[in-house]
């Protein structure tokens, strides 16, 4: 009898882990889902980083001097200076 017990055991262990490979907490579907979450992570993250470099870049232009300053004033703002006439062309 103990000579059918340990195949039996060794067959109900192999079960078990191809159980867990297929449906537990490490199972290939989990991971593939896991993997997509990180990937779509990289990219929002890459994104992210993306617009932290073009606000450090307006950053230290703004601080680099005023003649940034005052573009972007006339460009949002439409600032006028004294005895300037602002005159806009609508595009065709």
């Amino acid at each position: 009898m103990t000579s059918r017990v340990v195949p039996a055991i060794l067959l109900l262990l192999l079960v078990v882990i191809h159980a867990q490979l297929w449906v537990g907490r490490g199972s290939l579907p989990n991971v593939s889902a896991l993997q997509r979450k990180l990937d779509q992570q990289r990219s929002a993250n890459q994104q992210a980083r993306r617009v932290n470099e073009q606000l450090a870049s307006e950053v230290e232009d703004l601080r680099a001097g005023l003649g940034m300053v005052e573009e972007r004033a006339r460009i949002e703002l439409g600032m006028v200076k004294p005895n300037e006439i602002f005159v806009q062309v609508a595009p065709r």
